[in-house]
């Protein structure tokens, strides 16, 4: 036995090299195996034809909103309610398989797992707001989303999709196939591939329960065809804007107006945009159940917008046929070309694509980062460069100019918090803010002055502009892609404008940061920019973009 090792020792000695690469294919090996059983064990079955791969590139959108009320305490003797509406409600359905669930808080308060249930993109089983992160989403912060809301039940789907609803209108199927991990919690499951994980969220108060909290939009005149551009409707006995609003949830249409004692329901369309706002004392008509609320009357509606989620503007996917027309979306960073590019998504269907790569966008729900800028698959493309070898690269362009105060705090505020996060106090107060106007306020206006010179067809938006009058800036902006304008998809986008893409207004600065120095710099430079853009036929700079 010695000598055979003996042998061994010998080879190994005389050629090192074969002994360190005998090493390697060993680790090498193990590592396979480890692997191989770390797969086999995950519980994961490719046997609905997606794959592995499949499920990490499923694409699906849904946008979200934020408004509600807070979560309220549980309220235990409360019993899952008989929905009405539209559709099979399959909110009694418990599911068979959650007895075997081992998914963390499953009944903490706050929610109970009620089962695994069918979900279908194109009629899906809770249909009020979503929102999705394929890095971080848990179980927690679905439920947290969903409560806020108002919402009774919080579903999660593929690891990282959240959906919100009052009423279940999907079977539940074998636990089995909601196996999908948490993005952001590998220890708790997530539903599956076209499969939802349900929580019942408990919440004390009765309206925060059933509704939440409903948006005021306005006082309108009452429709020419009002059967039409409001088909549902009903008369209500003592007639109070949360019956109204109720009513209206649970047809699961997503304006409720009232009209006396009669309630409308609809959406806005071409017959009832919300545009045209009437002075509010031609509604000042009390409701016959509520004292302190307003009614409307026959000929003036009062009307508000519920939290159901209008999915006409939802639907994106990559162009059907490759385009060889390349246009940009052209910004200065911090002008709201994230913004934009939601907006046109939401109007057009189509994805929008990127001269960058940002995962943390990719991963809230921009499926165009993943494709190289080239790849004709996409609307339009993201773009900050101000280069002439850059700019003559596109055939066309958005151009998107911002007041340079508020273009260079965001841009600030983006790099040192991220998209929608806050730079600190410390960076403010620091040497990073003033290093920081002193290398991009120049950038902001040379950025303009080079895409309105190197530009091959170049349209001007006014970010202020954008954000006054939505509906007609968006739709010059559609025209110049070349697409049909569809006013119901617009009226849609108006709807959920916001996205997911808008810093909170808590953490606004108590000062202003810009010294006297910044002030007389930014101010020749908008100077500048108006100066250019007067040269070309344009409208000049916005009134509120002058030195203050």
């Amino acid at each position: 036995m010695a000598r055979p090792l003996l042998k061994i020792h010998r080879y190994f000695r005389c050629k090192p090299v074969r002994f360190f690469s005998f090493i390697l294919l060993y680790l090498t090996a193990g590592s396979l195996v480890f692997l191989h059983s770390g797969f086999s064990s995950g519980g994961s079955s490719t046997s609905d034809g997606l794959g592995l791969l499949g499920r990490v590139f499923k694409e699906t959108w849904r946008a979200p909103r934020r408004f509600g009320p807070p979560w309220m305490k549980k309220n235990r003797a409360q019993d899952v309610p008989e929905w009405a509406g539209r559709g099979v409600d399959h909110t009694s359905s418990w599911s068979h398989g959650a007895k075997g669930k081992t998914t963390k808080g499953m009944d903490d308060g706050r929610a109970k797992y009620i089962g695994c249930y069918v979900d279908d993109t194109q009629k899906r089983a809770l249909r009020g707001v979503s929102f999705f992160d394929y890095k971080k989403m848990t179980v927690f912060r679905c439920q947290d989303n969903c409560a806020e809301r108002g919402y009774l039940y919080a579903g999660l789907e593929f690891g990282a999709e959240c959906y919100c609803g009052h009423k279940i209108q999907a079977p539940n199927v074998s636990e089995s196939e909601c196996n999908m991990e948490c993005k952001g919690e590998k220890s708790n499951l997530c539903g599956g591939p076209k499969r939802l994980s349900i929580y019942r969220l408990e919440l004390s108060q009765e309206s925060a329960r059933r509704y939440g909290s409903a948006i005021f939009k306005g006082c309108f005149k009452r429709p020419d065809n009002v059967t039409l551009a409001l088909p549902a409707s009903a008369v209500i006995k003592n007639m109070s804007v949360d019956k109204c609003v109720d009513m209206c949830t649970e047809k699961e249409f997503s304006l409720a107006a009232l009209a006396g004692e009669k309630c409308h329901c609809g959406f806005p369309t071409p017959l009832f945009t919300l545009h045209d706002h009437e002075d509010e004392e031609l509604c000042l008509q009390r409701c016959a159940g509520e004292d302190f609320e307003n009614c409307g009357n026959n000929d003036f509606f009062v009307v508000y917008q519920t939290q159901v989620q209008d999915n006409r503007c939802l639907d994106r996917r990559f162009l059907p046929s490759r385009s060889k027309h390349s246009v940009a979306l052209a910004s200065f960073p911090g002008a709201g070309n994230t913004w934009a590019r939601h907006l046109i998504e939401l109007a057009t269907g189509y994805y929008s694509g990127s001269y960058y790569f940002d995962g943390s966008l990719y991963n809230k729900g921009f499926k165009g980062e993943r494709d190289h800028w080239r790849s004709g698959r996409t609307i339009c493309i993201k773009t900050h460069e101000s280069g002439r070898k850059e700019i003559e690269a596109f055939d066309a362009s958005i151009l998107m100019i911002r007041n340079p105060y508020k273009a260079l705090m965001a841009e600030f505020n983006r790099k040192y918090g991220g998209h929608i996060g806050f730079a600190s106090q410390a960076h403010w107060r620091g040497t990073e803010w003033p290093e920081f106007v002193k290398n991009y306020a120049p950038w902001w206006a040379s950025h303009t002055l080079d895409w309105l010179k190197y530009g091959k067809k170049v349209q001007v938006v006014h970010f202020e502009d954008l954000k006054r009058d939505l509906f007609s800036q968006l739709k010059g902006m559609i025209i110049f892609l070349g697409l049909e304008v569809s006013e119901d998809r617009l009226l849609c986008v108006e709807a959920q404008k916001d996205g997911n893409f808008k810093r909170s207004g808590l953490r606004k600065l108590e000062y202003d940061p810009y010294t006297a120095e910044m002030r007389a710099t930014i101010g020749g430079l908008i100077r500048t920019v108006d100066t250019a853009l007067r040269k070309r036929n344009l409208s000049g700079v916005p009134e509120e973009y002058r030195p203050r």
